[in-house]
């Protein structure tokens, strides 16, 4: 990020420079393997490791918080009945259809219909969602759409990526502990566990706590007003169960940190905490950026985001602008991967 006067909530506070070779295409084999850059918050120290060191950094006790969402396969390839390629993105599912991003935006209009090779299934658009692109859409003569997402749908790997999405991509873009699906992006700081880490994180005496959240345009929708105040963040479903809370506020009350896996964690902790953190649903639209006080989270282990995101601006909330600069110009400077598939960066 750029060093100069600007306020925090100045979105070219938030932008930097960074070198089109960072950007990671393939994940780390084994998952555990990949960098892992350590900040302290009171030190301002950085140390270098790899992500099996993880255990080294959290103390018996201390509440690992992941988010189970699944990602689903949203990303659907037809034509228009004129025969021109369509791209729709499915964002969420919602009672009237699914809010979509579609391309090209404008030769879709409400009451155009989308096909799909070798299927009698269509894509109806049905009104315009007042953001760039969006649309909600509904299926015309489907009888099981989570089935036929799953048959021709494509991972919707982000455009960073620069190349079509595999076989492996359904597998390395999930996380192990994948449960319900709904996300239309991974929350890709917990793709770097695997079972075994997880277990050894237990043995050690580290208690997992689970929720949802199920990623959508809120969370990888850029950020375009430069008062980033004015940015409105798009509502993402979460749940967290009364065991779950139960669970933290346990942590809590015996002085222990709750670390969140994931921006997406951090959100919805700092969503549902109120003087404790309280179980139930709904949609959050929480905007964090500098300035911020965090009640629900201690720490945070998350990956390396793009430049002016409201990721990155949720990570100079927690460790403070000039530390998370510094800490990204040393990842640069040291060649770790950004982004999606990338190295990992803990917060304590």
């Amino acid at each position: 990020m750029r060093k100069n006067l600007e306020s925090i909530y100045s979105l070219s506070s938030y932008q930097f420079d960074l070198p089109r070779e960072l950007i990671a295409q393939y994940p780390v084999e084994p998952r555990d393997k990949c960098r892992l850059l350590v900040v302290d918050r009171k030190t301002g120290q950085l140390s270098d490791h790899i992500f099996s060191d993880l255990p080294a950094f959290i103390t018996e006790g201390d509440v690992l918080v992941l988010n189970e969402t699944r990602v689903i396969p949203a990303r659907l390839l037809g034509n228009k009945e004129s025969g021109g390629a369509v791209e729709i993105l499915l964002l969420s599912k919602k009672e009237a259809g699914w809010e979509a991003l579609v391309k090209p935006a404008r030769r879709l209009s409400p009451g155009s219909r989308v096909i799909f090779p070798h299927t009698t299934v269509q894509v109806e658009i049905i009104d315009d969602t007042g953001i760039p692109g969006g649309r909600l859409v509904r299926f015309i003569d489907c009888a099981d759409e989570e089935r036929f997402i799953h048959e021709i749908g494509r991972m919707p790997l982000p455009p960073y990526i620069n190349r079509p999405a595999d076989i492996h991509d359904h597998e390395c873009y999930q996380t192990v502990y994948a449960r319900q699906a709904g996300s239309v992006a991974a929350p890709t700081a917990g793709l770097h566990f695997t079972p075994e880490l997880l277990q050894q994180l237990t043995d050690k005496g580290v208690e997992i706590a689970r929720l949802l959240l199920h990623v959508g345009l809120g969370t990888f929708r850029p950020v375009v007003v430069e008062d980033i105040r004015q940015h409105k963040m798009h509502e993402e479903h979460y749940e967290i169960t009364p065991d779950t809370a139960h669970q933290l506020n346990q942590a809590r009350q015996k002085g222990k940190r709750v670390i969140a896996v994931g921006t997406t964690v951090v959100r919805t902790l700092e969503t549902i905490y109120q003087q404790g953190y309280h179980p139930g649903q709904g949609e959050t639209n929480k905007f964090i950026y500098p300035g911020y006080r965090f009640q629900g989270v201690d720490a945070l282990l998350t990956n390396f985001h793009l430049p002016g995101s409201s990721l990155l601006m949720l990570v100079a909330a927690l460790a403070g602008i000039e530390l998370t600069r510094h800490a990204y110009q040393h990842a640069i400077r040291e060649g770790y991967r950004f982004f999606s598939y990338g190295d990992a960066m803990l917060i304590i």
